[in-house]
């Protein structure tokens, strides 16, 4: 077999059988070792940032790693934005970027590029393939690496004759390293800060944001009167009635420093003390309370959810945890505004979803409107760079063909990924998008105001707007494949969003929404 094959042969036996792909002439080995391997799944993308974004998706909902498959540095380059969020979120990636024969590199074609300092700024693994035999092998590395606790990007280049060459032979899956368990010493610590009866916030992230986490968290409040707080953007958060609703960080720091008000002590679970998102003028960076203390339970690397569980044990042996109780929000009605549209997803959320949130500025009411529907995941976005919310989905749905996917997305976040739409045609995926529309970058207008600069003049709002021309995203979705709709009322959202729900395949829902602020 050639070097691409073992490749392929060698993920597969590791359990990696998804691959989104967007090749290009130094893969075509790759592509054609695709049909000698029919275990693996190839998903073509249109543009790498929708290849890499969706690869983040599936691993968050499948729990182990997706391959993604791209061109030389630039196509690395294109996917890199959507692998910063990924890296942000604690995803389990592999990568394949394919690159130049290995005597092709000295000629500097115009697509060569130093592939490996671009990867290298993932802070993840990196390993260049060099020859047919070790394919197999750095394969299996790769694999293991991605799964290392809490996840990460693993990045395998491939030479072209590398690629091509006879000789590669697979290799067994090497055993990922399992997460690290939090000593005894530390988890009693801890419940000695909680036992001082000071005032205590308790922020959890990663792991712990499963039900497991949010149970012993929970309990851990109830007991001991600690404030229990989920970080700002969880890489997936399980939800619903019967699970405990535990209230978000902010995302302004105003929202955190009214939040954390009194607390004297921070215990960090999984996460990491909270900071301000970006530097503000005559505005603290860090968002800890002048004189509290930061204490962590656990690191990311670490079991979090089982030093929550044992600190649970602790505290409260025999406390139960507080869980929300099944509850709809009303059906609205009337034009709709950025309160009443998440009134129509909580009334309509169906059993299982998965929510994939990108819905901005226009979603911050979002949360409370779905705590009491049925059990469902939220996936948000974890390192900031928007563009995420279509990928993701689509990643999602490969994942779990059984649940229904919503994507709630912001309009200008969409534009730049906007062909994940073409993919999930193509792949049949039972993705519901409800596109939040208010031709605007509403979050920037409000960054505007808040990062103090002077005046918000013609030229200044000209850059943050979305209309003149106004975009027809259900012609843009049509025209990807995906058939869609218009709503500008609450009846009309909540009668298009069952309608696509009740049918298979993917639906987009342009919900025209003034912006919050």
């Amino acid at each position: 077999m050639n070097g691409a094959q073992s490749l392929i042969r060698t993920l597969v036996d590791a359990g990696v059988d998804v691959c989104f792909a967007n090749p290009g002439t130094s893969e075509m080995h790759f592509v054609a070792a695709l049909d000698t391997v029919p275990e693996m799944r190839g998903v073509l993308g249109l543009f790498e940032g929708v290849v890499t974004g969706a690869a983040d998706g599936y691993a968050r909902i499948a729990d182990k790693p997706a391959a993604t498959l791209l061109h030389l540095g630039p196509g690395l380059g294109n996917g890199l934005a959507n692998l910063h969020n990924a890296r942000r979120a604690g995803t389990p990636i592999v990568n394949v970027i394919g690159d130049h024969a290995t005597y092709h590199k000295r000629y500097d074609a115009p697509l060569e590029s130093d592939i490996e300092a671009l990867a290298g700024w993932l802070n993840g693994w990196v390993r260049h393939s060099k020859s047919t035999a070790d394919v197999g092998a750095d394969a299996a590395a790769a694999v293991a690496a991605a799964q290392d606790a809490p996840g990460r990007v693993a990045t395998l280049v491939l030479p072209a004759d590398v690629s091509w060459g006879d000789g590669g032979q697979t290799c067994a899956p090497v055993p990922p390293r399992t997460a690290k368990p939090v000593g005894e010493t530390t988890v009693k610590a801890i419940a000695e800060i909680l036992r001082t009866g000071e005032p205590v916030a308790l922020l959890i992230g990663g792991r712990a944001c499963r039900e497991a986490g949010l149970r012993a968290t929970s309990r851990i409040a109830a007991a001991t009167g600690a404030k229990p707080f989920v970080e700002t953007f969880p890489a997936r958060l399980e939800r619903g009635a019967g699970l405990p609703d535990i209230e978000r960080l902010g995302y302004l720091a105003e929202q955190v420093s009214y939040q954390l008000t009194g607390i004297k002590h921070v215990i960090v679970a999984g996460t990491r003390a909270p900071v301000s998102f970006f530097a503000y003028p005559g505005k603290p960076s860090d968002l800890v309370p002048e004189g509290a203390q930061v204490h962590v339970l656990a690191e990311a690397d670490q079991d979090v959810a089982g030093a929550l569980a044992d600190l649970a044990a602790l505290v409260a042996p025999d406390t139960e945890p507080q869980l929300a109780e099944a509850a709809r929000p009303a059906l609205p009605s009337g034009p709709l505004t950025p309160q009443n549209w998440v009134d129509v997803i909580g009334a309509l959320l169906p059993e299982r979803a998965i929510i994939a949130d990108e819905s901005n500025t226009s979603g911050l009411l979002l949360p409370a409107a779905t705590a009491g529907a049925p059990r469902h995941d939220v996936l948000t976005l974890t390192g900031g760079a928007i563009g995420y919310g279509l990928p993701v989905a689509t990643g999602a749905a490969v994942a779990a063909p059984d649940r229904p996917v919503i994507g709630l997305q912001a309009d200008g976040s969409a534009l730049y990924t906007i062909s994940a739409l073409w993919t999930q045609a193509r792949e049949n995926l039972d993705v519901t998008t409800v596109l939040l529309n208010n031709r605007a970058y509403a979050i920037l207008r409000m960054e505007l105001q808040r990062v103090g600069a002077e005046g918000s003049g013609p030229k200044a709002n000209e850059l943050l707007d979305l209309s003149g021309p106004d975009l027809d995203f259900v012609r843009i979705s049509e025209g990807l494949g995906v058939p869609a709709t218009r709503a500008t009322t609450a009846e009309e959202l909540a009668e298009q969003f069952s309608r696509a729900l009740a049918e298979p395949g993917p639906h987009l829902i342009d919900a025209h929404v003034p912006p919050l602020l």
